[in-house]
């Protein structure tokens, strides 16, 4: 593979996108291409200490800013969008988390409507240690902190949808979005399948850990730094969103009810394990009942999103999504060595 583009951009704050579909692209990329990206917080930076309240400071529903769309030259419906992380670095020393009312997953909320009262925003401030690869829980009611792994990670990650669809970045669908992985990490390739010429690829709502599941519905939310490289796979279709690390192939499917979530990413993981590893339907659905991992990514968002997640160790010696992870994963290589 020759050298590739590299582009880096940083939003002025008027160029974020709050939506997939619907919003015009900020720049065109000829793929291959490395592009270095500033994405800000879920709540536009505007959370910078315990007194600022999300219904204060942020206004709904200018939400979990997204960086992009960029527009994917050569893109067209049928192909897939390989995103393959190289690197996700907090660009702040701090993060915030938050309680929301009528949010997350232990809460009632505008659809699960119960007698008691909503629960008190409370904001968290988390400090992060560099050099350590740590930020600190400081608790609010009581003297305890804890320093907890940097796990870096982007919640949303996605296209415009199929069908003239303008989604909100709140909301995970087949076409990406607030997916809330904490899979979506350095290493990993992402692929979606592209719905509308150009694709349209946006990410954003950098977390600088997050529990499976994001149980209250917000993690230790932060700007990033990111670099990724970008690549298409012509002519090859994905219907969810997937991703291979080095050791791992994984589907993630979103929907209400949970179920059906954890369905449509165990299917899809059949199905790919037919299309690239030769495997019979029913051969690969016993496989997967005995070997897949299913962490949860959300509970919490207007879809939950499960992920199925394989161990390559398992399966036969082919490449997946016709070895774009290994092709990208040496692009990422070169760059990092200059």
């Amino acid at each position: 593979m020759s050298d590739p583009q590299v582009i880096s951009f940083r939003p002025e704050p008027g160029q974020y996108a709050w939506t997939f579909g619907g919003a015009a692209p900020v720049a065109k990329i000829k793929p291959p291409a490395v592009l270095e990206l500033f994405t800000e917080d879920c709540f536009a930076g505007r959370v910078r200490s315990e007194n600022d309240l999300v219904s204060q400071v942020c206004e709904f529903p200018y939400l979990n800013p997204q960086t992009g769309p960029f527009y994917i030259e050569g893109a067209q419906p049928g192909d897939t969008l390989a995103v393959h992380f190289i690197s996700i670095e907090p660009a702040r020393d701090w993060g915030a988390s938050t309680t929301v009312p009528l949010f997350g997953a232990l809460s009632a909320t505008h659809v699960t409507a119960l007698l008691h009262d909503p629960l008190p925003e409370l904001i968290w401030m988390y400090q992060f240690d560099r050099a350590q690869g740590t930020c600190r829980f400081t608790a609010r009611h009581r003297d305890f902190t804890v320093d907890l792994p940097m796990n870096p990670m982007h919640g949303t990650v996605g296209v415009a949808p199929a069908n003239l669809e303008v989604r909100s970045a709140l909301v995970p669908d087949a076409f990406g979005g607030n997916m809330d992985t904490p899979e979506m990490r350095a290493g990993v390739t992402c692929y979606l399948g592209v719905n509308v010429e150009g694709a349209l690829f946006s990410l954003g709502d950098g977390h600088a850990r997050q529990g499976e599941g994001e149980t209250c519905g917000v993690a230790v939310e932060t700007a990033m730094n990111t670099v990724l490289a970008i690549d298409l796979i012509k002519g090859k279709p994905c219907a969810w969103p997937r991703l291979e690390s080095a050791t791992h192939i994984m589907s993630a499917g979103s929907a209400r009810p949970l179920e059906d979530a954890f369905r449509i990413a165990q299917l899809d993981l059949v199905q790919w394990l037919g299309a690239d590893y030769g495997l019979d339907p029913l051969d690969a659905y016993q496989l997967i009942t005995q070997a897949v991992e299913s962490p949860l990514a959300n509970v919490c968002d207007p879809n939950y999103t499960s992920v199925a997640k394989m161990p390559k160790q398992y399966l036969p010696s082919s490449p997946a999504m016709d070895g774009a992870h290994t092709r990208l994963s040496a692009l990422a290589a070169t760059y990092l060595g200059k």
